[in-house]
């Protein structure tokens, strides 16, 4: 168990070193390398990391709040049981990682990508994910209620049970999405009921 504390790190490679159960707060860490290291159950509190390197990390049971995450790379990370709270994710890219179990509680996931991730019955209230893309993710039974998906790629998406009500889907092109069993309000769907060409007064 370790402390850090209000330290910067710029161009540092911590990827050979144990990190398991250690606390951040206010932490900056600038184009450092956390690739294949082992950070479980690792609480980041108010930190930042920018451009810095996650790849094939293990990050399973972490807990990070009012965190930030900017243009990071997590491929193939071990994000299982993971909670994300309150944190800026902008432009990070998620290709490949495991998500299973993790938890998303607001925050703002624009221009991430989350292609391919399994956010199955997760509770994604409130959370930002303005031009993200969620090609081909899987989003069953999640509640989006209140989130920000304005031109969120949504393509070929799974969406069976998800709540979208009250949702911001400007830009969403609705021709790629399965509305089957999907909530909506009814904004929702005469926006929808438009994009197939409806007149609807």
């Amino acid at each position: 168990m370790f402390e850090y504390e209000n330290r910067t790190y710029e161009d540092v490679d911590f990827g050979g070193q144990d990190l398991r159960d250690g606390e951040l707060n206010t932490c900056v860490f600038v184009r450092c390398r956390f690739a294949n290291g082992s950070l479980e159950e690792i609480m980041t509190r108010g930190c930042r990391f920018t451009e810095c390197d996650f790849r094939g990390a293990s990050m399973n049971g972490s807990i990070h709040i009012q965190s930030a995450f900017e243009n990071c790379k997590f491929g193939e990370a071990d994000l299982f049981a993971a909670k994300f709270e309150d944190c800026k994710m902008t432009g990070s890219d998620f290709a490949g990682s495991r998500l299973d179990g993790f938890t998303v509680v607001r925050g703002d996931w624009s221009y991430t990508n989350l292609r391919h991730a399994r956010l199955d019955r997760q509770d994604l209230r409130g959370a930002r994910f303005y031009e993200a893309d969620l090609s081909e993710t899987s989003l069953q039974k999640a509640d989006l209620r209140g989130a920000d998906l304005t031109r969120c790629q949504l393509g070929k998406a799974k969406l069976q049970g998800a709540d979208l009500r009250d949702a911001i889907l400007d830009g969403v092109d609705f021709k790629s999405l399965d509305v089957k069993n999907v909530r909506m309000d009814r904004e929702q769907a005469v926006l929808f009921m438009r994009a197939y060409g409806a007149k609807v007064d």
